[in-house]
């Protein structure tokens, strides 16, 4: 089933410039799909018209079918951003006030605001962190901390923005693991990034953005050989090809 769905969608900025144009993309539910692109492609900015952040010149975008745009408020509770830079998504004292901050703003019961804090610690194994000052965090514990905040609101989608970048190989593991573990619970993931060796053997799916347009769409060892003449640099795909490449080995 079709879960989110670009229909000729164009993004012009107040200067003319043109972010992307007739974008056509078609994502299907439970799946993980890698969006890759070099600098200026257009892919954070595809991004952010998925949960309604930025609104379209022209074309529009689907969520089940439905114009994303009727219901922006609840296209945002089902699909999740977690942005490149974590400390701009922190807004609580403490990291528990930091992922109550969605559900408090849905007017949630307070009880019911704490069991779903609980659950969304846990899994992303933060719970013992509860009660700390989320700045006090590294890198790899912010961007879990992001995960937290929107799996409080109880997606069906989550897009990850360059979840890599100023990580250590610690941290960098850290957000791998929680990708693929949010995948095999059942959440469609979206990721952008142009780190491809750290993602392709868990991915379904390689797209890939030049100059504002997707020129490249399928499976993962049917595309990477490609990559290159759009600026994205060949990951080490050694001899048991794309599926053998993981950090979590």
């Amino acid at each position: 089933m079709i879960i989110l769905q670009a229909e000729k969608l164009t993004h012009k900025f107040p200067d003319g410039t043109v972010a992307i144009k007739d974008i056509d993309l078609a994502i299907s539910e439970g799946e993980f799909i890698v969006i890759a692109g070099s600098n200026g492609s257009g892919k954070t900015v595809f991004a952010r018209h998925l949960n309604g952040l930025l609104k379209p010149t022209s074309g529009k975008i689907l969520f089940f079918g439905e114009a994303l745009a009727k219901n922006i408020i609840n296209a945002r509770k089902q699909i999740g951003l977690i942005f490149q830079n974590s400390d701009s998504q922190i807004v609580g004292q403490t990291v528990a006030e930091d992922v109550a901050f969605g559900p408090e703003n849905l007017k949630t019961s307070a009880s019911q605001v704490a069991k779903i804090v609980a659950e969304a610690l846990e899994a992303v194994d933060l719970s013992q962190y509860a009660k700390q000052n989320p700045q006090l965090l590294s890198g790899g514990q912010k961007r879990k901390l992001a995960v937290a905040g929107v799996l409080a609101m109880k997606p069906k989608v989550i897009v990850f923005d360059e979840p890599f970048t100023g990580l250590d190989y610690p941290g960098v593991r850290q957000v791998l693991k929680q990708l693929v573990e949010l995948h095999k619970s059942g959440h469609t993931i979206v990721l952008i990034t142009h780190e491809l060796e750290k993602t392709l053997a868990h991915a379904d799916r390689l797209v890939v953005m030049d100059k504002g347009r997707i020129v490249l769409d399928g499976l993962p060892e049917e595309q990477i050989y490609k990559v290159a003449q759009y600026g994205i640099r060949l990951p080490e795909i050694g001899e048991r090809g794309v599926g053998a490449m993981t950090w979590l080995s």
